[in-house]
């Protein structure tokens, strides 16, 4: 099959895809507001590594990444486009494989990265981090006797 290029509208409109503060990181983020979490936005879990968490929680070290279905290969929503493929395929795969990475940098800092894709619900997504970030509370406490979770 020849490749073929993009068109300048799909170059366009893929050049105006939001890349913070997406629908789906803002609900998240306000299902974690709900739930009592506090948190910060697109900050950098370790200095030195230039990588962007979309939410972060500093005192029990996890850090969330909202990823889009296309940008990320979700392995249940990822499509390969035919225009310009061995380019957006290169790009996909690119991103999977620093998004391994930064998870692995991030272990190897003693954090722990959260995956949320798009197609999740905010509710759904705000239960497993929670979840998370209170268990990473206990056990960094358990770690320090004389301090409490927060």
């Amino acid at each position: 099959m020849e490749a073929l290029e993009s068109t300048p509208e799909v170059r366009a409109r893929m050049s105006r895809q939001k890349n913070k503060n997406t629908s789906i990181e803002m609900a998240l983020r306000s299902a974690l507001h709900a739930a009592g979490l506090r948190y910060r936005v697109h900050r950098r879990p370790v200095k030195g590594v230039r990588r962007e968490a979309d939410i972060l929680f500093g005192p029990a070290r996890v850090a969330v990444f909202v990823d889009g279905c296309f940008w990320h290969g979700c392995p249940e929503h990822a499509t390969w486009p035919r225009r310009n493929a061995e380019f957006w395929r290169a790009k996909i795969e690119g991103n999977r494989v620093r998004d391994h990475d930064t998870d692995r940098r991030l272990a190897d800092s003693g954090w722990l990265a959260v995956r949320v894709w798009e197609h999740e619900t905010a509710e759904e997504a705000a239960g497993r981090v929670v979840g998370v970030v209170r268990e990473r509370r206990q056990e960094l406490a358990a770690k320090r006797p004389g301090t409490a979770a927060r």
